[in-house]
């Protein structure tokens, strides 16, 4: 497949499947200076060693809690900011060094959806003048003018040409989102970074904005790394998920085998957090039973010692404080960085010595009682699981996850 340029030339698109962008130890560390000098005293470790690949007519999901890294993942990847580290390959050429004039070529496969419909969008611009701005950066002249084209890039994402002459601060928020998302595809990208794109919008809005994307992606072959919170939207939306927490990706896989056997268990905590309004098919579903983690997500600039959630995890032993998890392959695409994973062999059994006490949990988080004894003896499999009844307790140990002490609730 091949799209047009303005000089009647033509740009071949990646075949499906192919890897379109690879990222290999990518690290992004904002320094902390004090005083007049200006002297360094310690660094936000806002991404740290992660590594994926995106293949061509793909849509990769990146979840977690605020603060984890997804954004400065997205914005790394579209080299809105520069790397501390590691590499990025976009169609087999490294783009991590590139300066502001190698990456001007490259402007035009690669666009970010960003996550402020209102802030993203310059207020004394017209909408034209917004949607056509990539054609005046790149030199690009499409075929009919560029009113001609802005004017059916708008009709598109469901605006009216009409809208050509207004301002951003006549429109609602989910029609300025619909506005990015024409300024993003003005040029034809091969990879588009949608950075929260429903968050700031309504349930309804939300709906139309994602079967947007969808309907786009069909048409024109778009690839998507799509950042968001909201789970129910990534297993929408997405091929693979990635799950990160702070800083690292914990777990990545395709989207049947993450939500169905996740193996982290803070991929299984947010899967807990998925709110299931038929009360008869919360009962049915396996692992519906909700998971509250201990403490705050601690501070990425003086993350944890070995895994970085062993701090809030129920199955933390000493391996999990002191040494970092490898990366370990549970099925082609599927991985996980955890000594002790869900749904998978135990990569540590001969520990078993837990670092906090075990709670019991009623579903729904509605009550918590503290067991007597903190269990010893009893391995990472041993703890209790959480009833489907939210007027019953576990009456015994059973394999399943369980709750850390603590009466914080993290979604």
């Amino acid at each position: 497949m091949t799209t047009p340029t303005e000089t009647g030339a033509t740009k071949t698109a990646p075949r499906q499947g192919e890897t379109l962008l690879k990222v290999d130890g990518l690290v992004k560390h904002f320094p902390i200076t004090k005083g007049l000098l200006k002297r360094t005293v310690g660094a936000v470790q806002a991404v740290d060693n992660i590594s994926f690949d995106v293949r061509s007519g793909e849509t990769l999901g990146v979840v977690g809690e605020s603060g984890c890294g997804k954004s400065t993942m997205g914005r790394l990847i579209t080299r809105l900011l520069d790397p501390t580290a590691g590499t990025i390959e976009f169609e087999g050429k490294e783009i991590s060094q590139l300066g502001v004039s190698g990456m001007r070529p490259l402007r035009r496969d690669i666009q970010m959806i960003f996550q402020d419909p209102y802030s993203s969008l310059n207020p004394r611009h017209t909408v034209g003048a917004i949607v056509s701005a990539p054609y005046k950066l790149q030199g690009v002249n499409p075929e009919g003018g560029v009113k001609k084209e802005v004017q059916r890039l708008l009709e598109v994402v469901g605006l009216n040409p009409e809208h050509y002459n207004r301002y951003p601060h006549e429109f609602s928020g989910g029609q300025r989102q619909r506005i990015g998302i024409a300024r993003a595809l003005a040029l034809r990208p091969k990879l588009v970074v949608a950075d929260e794109p429903v968050s700031a919008l309504d349930v309804s809005i939300q709906a139309q904005v994602v079967n947007l994307l969808d309907d786009l992606q069909q048409e024109m072959g778009l690839t998507y790394v799509i950042i968001a919170h909201d789970l129910s939207v990534i297993r929408h939306v997405s091929d693979r998920i990635a799950v990160m927490y702070l800083g690292k990706i914990v777990e990545i896989g395709d989207r049947q085998s993450l939500y169905e056997s996740p193996m982290h268990p803070y991929t299984r905590a947010l899967l807990s957090a998925v709110p299931v309004p038929d009360p008869r098919r919360r009962e049915k579903e396996d692992g519906s039973e909700r998971i509250l983690l201990r403490g705050d997500v601690p501070s990425p600039i003086n993350p944890p010692t070995g895994c970085r959630f062993h701090t809030r995890c129920w199955k933390a032993t000493q391996v999990c404080k002191t040494e970092e998890p490898p990366v370990h392959w549970a099925n082609e695409g599927h991985r996980v960085a955890c000594h002790h994973p869900e749904n998978a062999p135990d990569q540590r059994p001969d520990d078993v010595e837990l670092l906090w006490p075990v709670r019991e949990v009623v579903a729904g988080g509605a009550a918590a009682a503290t067991q007597d004894a903190e269990p010893q003896d009893a391995g990472p499999s041993d703890l209790t699981k959480a009833p489907a009844d939210a007027g019953a307790k576990a009456s015994g140990p059973q394999d399943g996850p369980t709750v850390s002490k603590g009466d914080d609730v993290k979604e």
